[in-house]
């Protein structure tokens, strides 16, 4: 079941595994994100997997960006994550990421996100320190670049 969730616990157990990042760190993130929601698989009540979706505009057309998208090791290769990906398309239109690296390129490419952009196109309505300190990091490119799955 996908559902939106706002459970710190929840996050954190399936962030803090896939990205390493500590409880306190997610936790402000989840407190002082505005204009984000936070879409999770669940099984059985049990959280497995997770994305947020964080209010943008791409070349000035609104988008969501999809942000943090993990799932926890044990439910991996069982098709959440692209679960959640097109639940989000469905739900919520246009959508637009940063790949963490090449092989997130073509995960990508393969569930829509075929139309490149320049990382100077997007514009969030977020803090200086959301977007510095967590939307705009952790892109192991040289040179990052946007995906999305709409041409604007």
């Amino acid at each position: 079941m996908i559902k939106q969730t706002h459970s710190i616990n929840d996050i954190a157990l399936v962030w803090g595994e896939a990205f390493g990042d500590s409880f306190d760190d997610i936790k402000y993130f989840e407190e002082n994100v505005q204009n984000a929601k936070c879409l999770a698989y669940y099984d059985n009540e049990s959280i497995c997997s997770l994305l947020y979706l964080v209010d943008c505009t791409l070349c000035g057309e609104n988008q969501k960006y999809v942000y943090a998208v993990c799932t926890l090791k044990k439910y991996k290769a069982k098709g959440f994550a692209t679960e959640l990906i097109e639940y989000a398309k469905k739900e919520y239109g246009s959508l637009c990421l940063i790949p963490a690296n090449k092989s997130l390129i073509d995960f990508y490419k393969k569930r829509g996100f075929t139309n490149k952009y320049e990382v100077n196109d997007i514009e969030f309505f977020e803090s200086d320190e959301l977007k510095n300190d967590y939307l705009l990091v952790g892109c192991e490119l040289e040179k990052p670049i946007i995906l999305s799955d709409t041409e604007v």
